[in-house]
């Protein structure tokens, strides 16, 4: 597995991609958003031989950034690819100098909680409804102070 900046060049596989990973629910990224994104914020793919297979979009442009999205093939899941690309996101957050970084998540994702713990995010509140089918999010924050 290779974690790489993204470029242009991946912008229909992303694309791609964001539409097999997330439901409309989940706001989904549009391809204009993905061009957007790539020259303006914090974007890592991973790939496996020749194929995207996971990806991580932090937005940097903010007092705080925000971990806007973290996605991988569900076939691929299971094998550090979430964690390397968040390691390698928050790698980059320390070393451009931010002291905290913040996301939402799914209440009903348990698995991104745990992983998003595990890497020192906390909760600090719930916000109702967040999601388009009325899911809950909870806000966390990292702290890199601490």
């Amino acid at each position: 597995m290779k974690i790489r900046k993204a470029s242009l060049k991946d912008l229909n596989e992303l694309y791609t991609l964001e539409q097999t990973l997330f439901e409309a629910a989940n706001f989904p990224l549009s391809k204009s958003s993905f061009r957007y994104h790539l020259k303006n914020n914090l974007l890592y793919t991973a790939k496996i031989n020749t194929k995207i297979v996971g990806y991580i979009l932090v937005l940097t442009k903010r007092k705080i950034p925000k971990i806007y999205s973290l996605g991988v093939l569900q076939e691929y899941r299971g094998k550090q690819i979430s964690k390397s690309l968040l390691q390698k996101a928050l790698d980059k957050l320390q070393i451009l100098g931010f002291e905290r970084t913040c996301l939402e998540v799914r209440c009903d994702n348990l698995l991104a909680i745990s992983l998003y713990e595990k890497f020192g995010f906390s909760i600090k509140q719930q916000i109702n409804s967040f999601y388009l089918d009325g899911c809950n999010a909870y806000l966390m924050e990292k702290n890199y102070a601490l």
